[in-house]
């Protein structure tokens, strides 16, 4: 049996049909599951024959938990999460139990999903692209997920910018607000907006920040994957930051030492360590 999900609504396309399914008695091992187009499966075997049906009975957390994990990448997650599905509700299985492989791995599905959503609302970054005599300001982001989160995601920015026109695009959905209305689409245009007045000042507000005496490389780029690196205006700086570091926090220490001749971004003001023990 095949099920083809919308790339919009996928989470809760595939809630409906697993109670179907579950209703029906249908085997999870049966089910084919993926989203969008699919071609029709000329060698798909027989319906299967139905079971007893399940009575889905589940924990709020344990709902939570599968809905998150369904936004992960993973091409097995829907037929993962529709077995553990039947064996929670027939209490085969407690949720939680990390012994329990299949659960283990939709454990750490859910914790890198929630890991994306969380960089992704650290790492949009707009673009202003408001039309003449507009009334209201209009920004465009492009951001590309590890994972399918932009559904999830969104709903912070129409929390937060609410008072604003706004669009973030990723290569698969869309979401736009338009006088205080949120909807997601198919994206068409898989490309960023083009830069507006504002990118460099940030740039230089950027560098004007960094502390050279701070940089924990490994840390930053932890809490700053460098896959996001290629749509943040300001990551092209972080290189050359790193390099003058040292040379920097030299200069700092030793108030006639000199800055190194070139900096990326702007030129810092040399100041005096605030206060030596």
């Amino acid at each position: 049996m095949q099920i083809t999900l919308p790339r919009i609504g996928t989470v809760a396309a595939w809630r409906q049909q697993v109670r179907r399914l579950a209703a029906a008695g249908i085997d999870p091992a049966a089910v084919i599951w993926s989203v969008g187009e699919t071609a029709p499966d000329l060698f798909a075997a027989a319906p299967p024959r139905p079971a007893a049906p399940t009575r889905l009975m589940l924990s709020r957390e344990a709902v939570e938990g599968i809905e998150m994990a369904l936004m992960h990448s993973d091409p097995e997650r829907f037929s993962r999460a529709h077995a553990l599905v039947l064996r929670l509700s027939r209490r085969e299985l407690r949720w939680g139990d990390r012994s329990d492989p299949a659960l283990r791995r939709l454990l750490d599905q859910q914790k890198a999903v929630g890991r994306e959503i969380h960089k992704m609302h650290g790492f949009v970054r707009f673009r202003e692209v408001t039309p003449p005599g507009a009334n209201r300001r209009a920004f465009a982001a492009w951001f590309e997920p590890e994972h399918p989160i932009l559904e999830a995601a969104a709903p912070f920015f129409a929390r937060r910018f609410g008072d604003m026109d706004w669009l973030i695009a990723t290569p698969t959905l869309t979401a736009s607000c338009e006088d205080g209305e949120m909807r997601i689409t198919e994206t068409e245009a898989r490309q960023p907006p083009p830069e507006d007045a504002t990118e460099e000042l940030w740039r230089v507000y950027f560098a004007a920040i960094f502390n050279p005496a701070r940089l924990m490389v490994r840390a930053m780029k932890s809490h700053m994957p460098q896959k996001y690196w290629k749509n943040l205006p300001e990551a092209d700086l972080i290189p050359g930051l790193i390099r003058a570091a040292e040379t920097r926090v030299r200069a700092m220490h030793d108030p006639g030492a000199a800055l190194p001749a070139t900096l990326p971004g702007p030129r810092l003001r040399r100041k005096a360590p605030a206060g030596r023990s």
